[in-house]
């Protein structure tokens, strides 16, 4: 019988895999393809949302490595957007190199905290937001309606847990 952990972890797995997709549609359809990177980007949304959902709602209580990995995962997405986003033409490849060499360093200094790697994801989604609102602007519109309704879909968890708890991994308390 699958557990609900289970599930949860093959869609992280599945938004795992979006930093090869985004890689290789950077290389092979640039710009053209901005459509579907948009309706990618909200498939990996809504996956971490749901993901989180099922593993919390699970009767069995255990950790597994995908839900233990959760953020990397979550960042690796956004790293595969910087990817493309390079590809595309839409960053300077040195930009790029020097966003990673600086987190890099970050991370290496302080560790890999929730936090930090949030600041390194919304740069990354801000940007893919903006420029969809410029050159695909219904693709654009969804990614904001999206994540308008997510907040208030999150709405008692998020002003309550999410941010305090962003604004405590920064002063860096546990």
């Amino acid at each position: 019988m699958i557990a609900a952990k289970q599930i949860a972890d093959l869609i992280t797995l599945s938004r795992g895999l979006l930093w090869i997709v985004f890689a290789w549609i950077g290389l092979t359809y640039g710009r053209t393809a901005l459509p579907a990177i948009s309706l990618l980007m909200l498939y990996s949304w809504f996956s971490d949302l749901a993901d989180g959902l099922i593993a919390r709602r699970s009767r069995l209580k255990y950790h597994t490595w995908l839900g233990d990995h959760d953020l990397e995962v979550d960042m690796s997405v956004a790293a595969g957007l910087l990817v493309y986003l390079s590809l595309s033409g839409y960053f300077p490849l040195l930009l790029s190199l020097i966003y990673f060499l600086f987190w890099a360093l970050l991370f290496k200094r302080f560790g890999l905290l929730r936090s930090y790697g949030m600041l390194f994801q919304a740069p990354v989604y801000a940007a893919i937001i903006w420029i969809a609102l410029l050159e695909a602007q219904p693709y654009g519109l969804l990614m904001v309606i999206y994540l308008i309704g997510a907040i208030i879909f999150t709405w008692p968890r998020f002003p309550a847990e999410v941010i305090p708890g962003f604004l405590r991994g920064l002063k860096g308390d546990k």
